[in-house]
């Protein structure tokens, strides 16, 4: 409890409140069923646009409420940024410390790799492999962690080539430590505070994706409340109910900011040399 407390007190208040932020949107995606006043996915064509009790911001073209499907999009948007993250977390955790550790051959072939990746467009790419693999919610999740792993093996591959050199690193070795274990108990511990905040600012970047690939069509399915899939919806009628594009694309934006934010301070208490470098 009281590490909790140190860390908070740590925080500026644009980090305090990006923290609350996303507690909010956190608890909003638990807690949906109870939030929700209505059905997410039922359809009404009787209750087009109705703007009723019941309804607190009235009902899209479909006859759905609009409201419920706000709540019910913060709990997608968080698993798919939250699992496709986990996914590239865990390549670029293994391309980036066997690279830097090891050196060498292995080191220069798997950053060409990481290269090949890197010099494709992020969205393009995504589009690409969506078009290839079809819309779904696994779809989705599989091309955002294929376009976001290499970035995450640079920089991990990076804090291991300094880490690698380390005393405790070579006494390790000189008592006979396994590579593995080395890996394992020295050097992926030390990662930790850098893997925390390119994994906290990432979902930033995956949460924009999926709206981005809902937004063009290949996303999951239509009928799945997503908060870039209602803005794909609402863009036709803009003109005649803009709430249909702004609602979900503020909370898009809220939540890009709150974890952008957040992740900035996680970089500056857990890496003060790097404070005011970006």
């Amino acid at each position: 409890m009281n590490n909790i407390i140190n860390f908070f007190n740590k925080l500026t208040l644009a980090g305090r409140i990006s923290l609350i932020g996303i507690i909010i949107v956190v608890s909003v995606a638990i807690f949906a069923p109870v939030l929700a006043p209505n059905d997410p996915m039922a359809t009404d064509p009787d209750r087009r646009w109705a703007d009723a009790s019941g309804f607190p911001l009235g009902c899209d073209n479909l006859g759905q409420c609009i409201f419920s499907r706000i709540i019910y999009g913060a709990r997608l948007s968080l698993i798919i940024g939250f699992a496709s993250r986990l996914i590239a977390l865990i390549i670029g955790l293994i391309v980036g410390l066997t690279a830097g550790y090891f050196g060498g051959w292995l080191d220069w072939l798997l950053m060409r790799i990481v290269d090949m990746f890197l010099a494709f467009p992020s969205l393009l790419l995504s589009i690409a492999i969506s078009m290839f693999m079809g819309t779904g919610l696994g779809t989705v999740i599989f091309a955002i962690a294929i376009v976001g792993w290499a970035e995450m093996a640079r920089i991990i591959r990076s804090s291991a080539l300094e880490l690698r050199s380390a005393e405790y690193v070579v006494a390790a070795k000189t008592l006979g430590a396994s590579d593995l274990r080395i890996i394992l108990t020295h050097i992926l511990p030390n990662c930790l505070p850098i893997i925390t905040v390119i994994f906290t600012m990432g979902m930033a970047t995956a949460v924009l994706s999926e709206a981005s690939l809902s937004f063009l069509g290949l996303g999951v399915d239509p009928s799945l409340p997503t908060w870039g899939g209602m803005v794909a919806t609402g863009k036709d009628f803009m003109i005649s109910n803009p709430s249909l594009v702004v609602y979900p694309g503020l909370c898009i934006a809220f939540l890009v900011i709150v974890f952008n934010i957040f992740g900035d301070e996680l970089r500056d208490i857990l890496d003060p040399s790097h404070k005011g470098n970006f």
